[in-house]
């Protein structure tokens, strides 16, 4: 099991990663106009770029304390705190139609319960 969680880490910090630079270093104006990012619309850059923040803290969040063995707790903490934010992406992207990423963020969300479980019970 302890392969399982750290592919699924790896994978959720993968996403994270992607996602926190692409809303921190990509400005709002070609995020909006890609699929996926017509959200961004009606957000301030602000905004846009401290959710883009808290993905690259997640994305660290989710890999190096347990690497490091330094309070691995914190990785449970980071995968519950995905979690949230994967209910807000999907009730963002349910309002706009876009049921396609919603199954998408549900799946994401799978990801962090299976790594929340994982490390509590470990």
């Amino acid at each position: 099991m302890d392969l399982a969680l750290w592919i699924a880490a790896g994978l959720l910090a993968a996403v994270a990663l992607v996602g926190g630079v692409t809303k921190t270093f990509i400005p709002k104006e070609k995020l909006a106009s890609q699929h996926g990012g017509e959200w961004t619309g009606n957000v301030g850059a602000g905004s846009i770029r401290a959710l883009g923040i808290l993905e690259l803290l997640a994305a660290v969040g989710l890999i190096l304390p347990a690497a490091l063995d330094i309070a691995p707790v914190v990785v449970s903490v980071t995968a519950l705190c995905w979690i949230l934010l994967m209910v807000g992406a999907m009730v963002t992207h349910s309002r706009l139609g876009q049921f396609k990423l919603v199954l998408v963020n549900l799946a994401y969300l799978g990801l962090a319960a299976f790594i929340a479980g994982g490390h509590l019970a470990a």
